[in-house]
């Protein structure tokens, strides 16, 4: 097997968590750096992503074991999610319509045509749910995994510093805050401050994901 996939993307990852590690701005985060520096690298020296991808297959494979990993911490702390249920509920609600509206809303006043419009709507919840809203509501998914990914990094990277900023303190605030906006990998940086924040995330996460993909087709006749 080839694992110029895996090399590289670990060995950057690595690199860039150090430095993250000793300067915590949210611009040296080691997602975001990892990411353009590996588009990049195949840009500069002609690499093709299926040959990347190819050779990070192993990488691809893991996301899911990792993605089921995250019912440990829910499991852990089923009985404070438990006390907090009906805010969790109320917040995926309120949070997904938000997460929908606005973007929709500021494409529309940025002259945004209705396909990038219905593309864009389905950011916020994770990729293979989010291909799958956008062809129903007849958004271009090519255009829509793009969005999800930006969203993702853009929430791993800045999520905590501006909730610190705006000193929430909360846990299941913070938790919402990042699941139900920023998906897979605002979960994973919220999990590393606090468990129970990153319990939450990960309920609130997947609840988005089932709450969107219900309420976005019927949404759309009234955005669209």
């Amino acid at each position: 097997m080839n694992p110029f996939g895996i090399f590289i993307t670990i060995g950057l990852y690595y690199t860039f968590s150090e430095i993250y590690s000793r300067k915590r701005v949210f611009i040296l985060n080691p997602v975001m750096l990892t990411i353009l520096t590996i588009v990049l690298i195949l840009h500069l020296f002609g690499i093709g992503y299926d040959y990347y991808n190819e050779s990070a297959r192993i990488l691809t494979f893991l996301l899911g074991p990792a993605v089921v990993s995250l019912a440990i911490p829910l499991y852990r702390q089923r009985e404070y999610i438990h006390r907090y249920s009906k805010q969790i509920f109320a917040g995926v609600t309120a949070g997904g319509l938000v997460a929908v509206v606005s973007a929709v809303l500021i494409i529309t006043l940025l002259g945004g045509d209705d396909t990038v419009a219905r593309s864009i709507a389905p950011k916020s919840i994770t990729t293979a749910i989010a291909i799958g809203v956008s062809e129903k509501i007849s958004g271009i998914p090519s255009l829509t995994a793009v969005l999800v990914i930006i969203t993702g990094i853009m929430g791993n990277a800045a999520g905590v510093e501006v909730m610190n900023a705006l000193k929430i303190r909360d846990r299941v605030a913070r938790g919402l805050a990042m699941g139900v906006t920023a998906h897979g990998l605002g979960t994973a940086r919220i999990i590393l401050d606090d468990e129970v924040s990153g319990a939450v995330s990960g309920l609130g996460m997947a609840l988005n994901g089932i709450f969107t993909s219900v309420i976005l087709p019927f949404l759309a006749i009234v955005l669209f």
